[in-house]
């Protein structure tokens, strides 16, 4: 994974236990897309401070990771239902090319349905 996607997914995961601090330059680096200079510029500090926080803001969502693997099982969900969906589309075409089974049409109607709900929490 791309480490400004990476990032900026375990903020969406994690973002709430930083300091607020750490929460804002992170968005301002990853979200808003600022650079160093123009974060310090706007809350007053220096480039190099804005740096070493927006490090230790990225260490601390890492090590969260690390320790709870939210995002990783959110993933694995994710491509889970991916798959049980592209399973469900092979049913119903399979059923539709040679059988036309309204039970089988029901059931991968559902199956779709139930997925969507699940990817949508």
């Amino acid at each position: 994974m791309a480490k400004n996607l990476e990032i900026t997914m375990l903020l969406d995961f994690y973002g709430e236990m930083l300091t607020e601090k750490q929460r804002s330059f992170l968005e301002y680096y990853y979200d808003d897309d600022l650079s160093l200079s123009e974060i310090a510029e706007n809350e007053g500090i220096t480039r190099q401070g804005v740096r070493d926080a927006i490090k230790r803001a990225e260490a601390q969502l890492l090590t969260m990771e690390q320790k709870l693997g939210l995002a990783a099982r959110f993933e694995e969900l994710r491509r889970g239902l991916d798959e049980i969906n592209e399973c469900a589309n092979t049913i119903y075409e399979q059923n539709m090319r040679y059988g036309l089974s309204r039970e089988i049409n029901d059931a991968t109607a559902r199956i779709r349905a139930i997925a969507q709900t699940i990817r949508e929490l």
